[in-house]
């Protein structure tokens, strides 16, 4: 089908309803090829929150548009460019998105249960050619020059947007981080490079997708089909894969979990001698001294290592997700890209410890009770310290940072929505990038 007329490129700016009322009538028409219609242009348009369930969206236009919180349930989007797009917290269950272009799209936390993600590009956000938008199918498979130029010319402005105002040659990746996509048909899908992190993609079909340089660690693939789906130097540590028969599956030099009991025996100790001095509130076992200690890829989910000794120690890629680390000592530690999502971890001395693009997702990093020998309250606390830490792109989501020392902290473009940072110390902290929105 050809389109009647293209409407011109808003500008990145809030649409009041009778303006959207009005551009997505003449889509309407444009999809039935009546008079009057024209193509849903709402690049870099502010719609957050707005109610798009069941519409027919195919084709429509919607680089860098801010759709974060937007009902989409069942809602037609195939071959639509969505380049950019931010899409947090959307309800997009049941939708279909055949031949979709999500290259460098905000996905984080949005419920794509069931929907069509067939075809679909999930790879990072670049200026390169070749989106799936443009494979040839849909309503848009053979744009004229002009309107080609258009088109680019709206992924150079939404890819200086995310990048702000930078564009590095990698190109911004696709983040599905703790997305819902249970039962979600990736048939064929690129996601080459996309961020999975806690993401759920339970009985999904990921038949020939493309997961290559995925970080999937956290995620849960329990009961997914993989026939075909390719991993190569994916970054499965910490992915659940119950139930998933992975015979036809291309692991290639996939990244996998350090199970505790491949760590040598003093490691298995000492974790099981600090959990018993733990829970015996210091009567029997002893306090973990691992300074020092290699920890890389370790499946840590769940362990209680609280006032344990890590200083120094390699956590890079640890799985360690809902972990108690309450007070412990990880001054120094490496925790680069580790996952720590809802792990507790107030009182902890960070200080001048690396958690570059680490995930401490709803992570506790406010003050912790001190109690007396017998485990009485003394009515004191004792307050985290990230003095020095790097903190750049972790992703602090939700996390609670309660008078936190973050005193000289680099926390560049580190993810703060939602973060509660009441009486932190931010004392020459680095905060450029994303800042806490309002509670």
């Amino acid at each position: 089908m050809s389109p009647v007329a293209t409407a011109p490129a808003p500008a990145p700016s809030y649409l009041r309803p009778d303006q959207l009322a009005e551009v997505l009538d003449r889509h309407a028409r444009w999809i039935k090829g009546q008079p009057g219609g024209a193509r849903a242009n709402l690049a870099l348009a502010d719609l957050e929150g707005a109610d798009l369930a069941q519409r027919d969206l195919r084709g429509a236009r919607l680089v860098g548009a801010k759709l974060a919180r937007c009902r989409l349930s069942g809602t037609n989007l195939a071959g639509a460019d969505l380049f950019g797009v931010d899409l947090r917290d959307a309800d997009i269950t049941r939708a279909n998105l055949m031949q979709t272009d999500l290259r460098g799209a905000r996905l984080r936390s949005a419920d794509f249960s069931n929907a069509n993600l067939r075809g679909a590009d999930l790879r990072a956000g670049t200026l390169e050619p070749g989106g799936a938008a443009r494979r040839g199918t849909g309503s848009d498979a053979h744009p004229d020059a002009q309107d080609a130029e258009a088109t680019r010319q709206a992924h150079r402005t939404a890819l200086a947007r995310l990048q702000g105002g930078a564009t590095a040659e990698g190109g911004i990746p696709t983040d599905l981080t703790g997305a819902v996509l249970a039962g979600a048909n990736l048939t064929e899908a690129d996601l080459c490079g996309a961020v999975l992190q806690n993401a759920d993609l339970t009985g999904a079909v990921l038949t020939d997708a493309n997961l290559s340089g995925a970080r999937l660690n956290g995620a849960n693939l329990t009961g997914a089909l993989l026939d075909g789906a390719t991993f190569d130097n994916a970054d499965l540590v910490g992915t659940r894969m119950v139930d998933c028969d992975l015979s036809q599956a291309k692991l290639g030099s996939a990244c996998l979990t350090r199970p505790i009991d491949s760590m040598g025996s003093e490691i298995q100790r000492a974790i099981f001698d600090h959990e018993r001095w733990i829970d015996s509130v210091g009567q029997r076992g002893e306090r973990a001294e691992l300074d020092g200690t290699d920890l890389s890829r370790a499946d840590l989910r769940g362990v209680n290592l609280s006032a344990a000794s890590l200083r120094g120690a390699n956590l890079s890629d640890a799985a360690l997700t809902g972990a108690r680390l309450m007070m412990a000592d990880l001054s120094g530690a490496n925790l680069e890209r580790a996952n720590l999502m809802g792990a507790d971890l107030s009182g902890a001395n960070l200080s001048f410890a690396r958690l570059t693009g680490a995930d401490l997702t709803r992570v506790n990093l406010g003050p912790a009770e001190i109690k007396d020998p017998s485990g009485r309250p003394t009515g004191r606390s004792w307050a985290a310290n990230l003095m020095g830490a790097d903190l750049r792109q972790a992703m602090l989501t939700d996390s609670r940072m309660v008078q936190a020392n973050l005193t000289d902290a680099d926390l560049e473009s580190a993810d703060l929505d939602g973060a509660d940072l009441a009486g932190a110390k931010l004392q020459r902290a680095h905060l450029k990038g994303k800042v806490p929105r309002r509670r």
